[in-house]
């Protein structure tokens, strides 16, 4: 036989239980509701507010400054005003910005400008000229201004050929004059440069009287290359028909000089023999004999001598 639950003295002790605690719960949940409340009220009369970041928060009272809070999460009281104040890197376009040079050519130009407010200038330019950082209108003014006097210096031609220098002295002078309104300049960026359509139509007939002069330069010194070059070769076969004729004659003279030598030579021998003389002598004569033809000539000078031939005797047999 199992035994019963005492369900009905569990209830009655669980009644005396609530009876005798009743108002210490109702304590403690009082405390917790006045609790709630006061964090509401509390977080409704003075919220919690953040600074992103980027930004600086700006604290004021009836439209005074009383604080500059960096990023990051703060408690504002009621009379109090948080405004959040932009210091991050901003653009400024200026779209068609004209000008004109030292020789009174107009020019335009689109401009960008990328530029940050200082922080530590927060405070004044709140005062002065934005709640936000919002400096757009002032940086255009600024450039369109800077433009007109930095291009007054400058001719036309040197805009377009010294355009990195143009851009300096911009950056430079816009740098100056929005410090003023406590802006920080990062850097310009200048495009689209144009003239008007007569001084550009001439510019372009210049151009291409530029390509065709360097053209013709270039065509020109081809064609005196081809002609150094043709010269250098000419010079080269020259020198070397000289260098060989020069050889050839010098053979020859060697060879002349050399049979001249032994002619004297043999001369010598000759003059100091005279019986070998006498034996050219004979020779020579033999010679004219085998060439004879047996003819006289048909007409003899006075002076002339009356050809003969002394044939040498025959030994007697």
């Amino acid at each position: 036989m199992k035994p019963e639950f005492p369900i009905n003295s569990f209830l009655q002790t669980i009644k005396g239980i609530q009876m005798e605690n009743t108002p210490t719960v109702k304590s403690s949940i009082k405390f917790i509701v006045l609790g709630i409340i006061a964090v509401v009220l509390l977080t409704w009369l003075w919220p919690l507010r953040s600074v992103p970041t980027g930004s600086r928060g700006v604290i004021t009272v009836g439209g005074a400054i009383k604080g500059i809070e960096s990023e990051g999460f703060m408690l504002v009281a009621p009379w109090q005003s948080l405004s959040i104040f932009n210091i991050r890197a901003e653009e400024a376009a200026v779209e068609n910005a004209d000008g004109s040079t030292s020789d009174t050519q107009p020019v335009r130009v689109s401009l960008t400008v990328r530029y940050s407010i200082k922080p530590e200038k927060v405070a004044e330019v709140f005062e002065k000229y934005s709640h936000d950082g919002n400096l757009q209108s002032y940086v255009q003014t600024a450039t369109q201004e800077v433009f007109k006097a930095v291009t007054a210096k400058y001719t036309a031609p040197d805009l377009i050929g010294k355009r990195s220098l143009v851009s300096g002295d911009i950056l430079e002078a816009l740098r100056k004059k929005l410090d003023v309104y406590g802006a920080q300049v990062i850097n310009v960026d200048m495009r689209n440069f144009s003239f008007s359509q007569d001084y550009m139509a001439a510019i372009s007939a210049k151009v291409t009287q530029e390509q065709l002069r360097l053209g013709a330069e270039n065509k020109l010194k081809t064609v005196e290359s081809e002609q150094k070059q043709k010269v250098a070769i000419a010079e080269a076969e020259a020198s070397a028909l000289k260098a060989q004729a020069d050889g050839e004659a010098y053979q020859i003279l060697k060879l002349a000089t050399a049979q001249a030598d032994a002619l004297k030579v043999q001369n010598a021998a000759l003059a100091q023999n005279k019986d070998v003389l006498e034996l050219r002598r004979i020779e020579v004569e033999q010679t004219k004999a085998a060439k004879w033809d047996g003819q006289l000539p048909s007409a003899v000078y006075a002076s002339a001598p009356i050809p003969f031939f002394n044939a040498p005797s025959s030994p007697a047999r």
